[in-house]
């Protein structure tokens, strides 16, 4: 085969008279394009009003035949209309596909026009025309390409405003703020009822890494929002759905630890769930990796949430414990945290803690003795156990 023949000086003489010809059938071709868009898909007539597409795709057609028209150096005004038609596009809602389809209608109809008129009669203007057939399409694929990188990049844009507004709207309602209207505009933007119940959960943050998100798949609905010192979730109940169901989900996805609000009965009430959540978490002693719930953390949260009550019920309860040697202190109270654990059974603890149950009993008349206090007498039982909690969660 032969080379084939490059456009010469002559041809884009011939390519310029064309496109300045048909300027004047712009009108003309854009009726038809509105109605081949028409037939393609009603979207086309939904998102702007009829006289606004005409006028805009007129002005699009015009400026992309001036710029085959223009010398081959002049700057490309069709890129730089493109870019603008891409971004309103995207403002306006019309599918991305729809834009594009758009573009490469114009195009054909164009070309089709160019190749129609003096173009038939004259053989050596149709060479031309034909010759010059790739630079065409060339730039009505370049429109066409920056009209979709603007409009990603604008969709992008939008999507990344609308999330820091849902956000918002989520940190608002998690702080227990009452502005007018929040919960309803919450509820819209993020898909969920205003009213229904809700469970928050709140999260240690240097645990987060270990948690394996989404967990929709378990039939709860989680809306996760990070914060500096920790991790946030919202969890939208279904019917039959509760508390346990809950636990379960964060069971064996989350090495916690993690505390869970009891059940509250609409948006506007997740700052009130995620206080007591806090308060649940609160209840975790610093080496704890589970998750916990408030409703059974009840006597516990009670002693965190009065952290100067604590101290001195520590000081006033362990007072004489305190003063013993750390290691024979730690003995004891372990003594008493898995005896509680085991309701009381001293078998029990005793096979926990790899001893003869003489010696539980042993353990605990001693602690008796240091805090002049009995196990077998309800307030004081009562007593050492929030003074126990009490001095786990300090830390000491």
């Amino acid at each position: 085969m032969g080379a084939r023949r490059r456009r010469t000086g002559h041809d884009w003489k011939l390519l310029a008279e064309s496109c300045t010809a048909l300027l004047e059938r712009v009108p003309e071709l854009v009726d038809e394009h509105m109605r081949q868009l028409a037939e393609h898909s009603p979207v086309y007539g939904q998102f702007l009003p009829y006289d606004q597409q005409w006028r805009e795709a007129e002005e699009a057609m015009r400026i992309g035949i001036e710029t085959m028209a223009a010398p081959r150096d002049s700057p490309r005004r069709d890129l730089e209309y493109a870019e603008d038609a891409g971004r309103r596009r995207a403002q306006q809602g019309l599918p991305l596909e729809l834009l594009v389809h758009a573009y490469r209608n114009a195009g054909y109809l164009v070309w089709d026009a160019l190749m129609e008129g003096p173009a038939v009669q004259e053989p050596q203007r149709l060479a031309a025309l034909t010759r010059s057939a790739t630079m065409v399409w060339s730039a009505i694929d370049a429109q066409a390409a920056v009209a979709s990188e603007a409009y990603r990049a604008t969709e992008m844009e939008l999507r990344r405003r609308t999330d820091e507004q849902l956000q918002a709207l989520l940190d608002a309602l998690l702080e227990g703020q009452e502005a007018p209207g929040l919960a309803a505009r919450a509820a819209a933007g993020l898909d969920l009822p205003e009213r229904g119940p809700y469970v928050v959960v709140v999260l240690r943050s240097e645990r987060r890494e270990s948690f394996r998100r989404p967990l929709q798949g378990d039939g709860f609905r989680f809306v996760w929002r990070m914060r500096a010192d920790c991790e946030v979730g919202v969890v939208a109940l279904a019917d039959g759905q509760g508390l346990d169901g809950v636990t379960r989900a964060l069971d064996g996805r989350c090495s916690g630890p993690g505390g869970i609000s009891p059940v509250v009965s609409g948006l506007a009430e997740l700052g009130r769930a995620r206080r007591l959540a806090e308060l649940a978490l609160r209840t975790c002693p610093p080496d704890a990796t589970g998750v916990v719930r408030l409703d059974q953390r009840m006597p516990t949260a009670l002693v965190v949430s009065q952290p100067e009550l604590a101290g001195r019920l520590v000081s006033d309860v362990f007072g004489s414990l305190l003063e013993l040697e750390p290691c024979d202190r730690a003995v004891l109270l372990e003594t008493l945290d898995v005896w509680l654990s085991c309701e009381g059974s001293a078998g029990r603890a005793a096979g926990r803690l790899y001893c003869h149950r003489n010696t539980v009993f042993n353990r605990l008349r001693r602690l008796e003795q240091l805090t002049s206090r009995s196990l077998a007498r309800p307030r004081d039982l009562i007593e050492m156990t929030l003074a126990l909690d009490a001095y786990r969660l300090s830390g000491r």
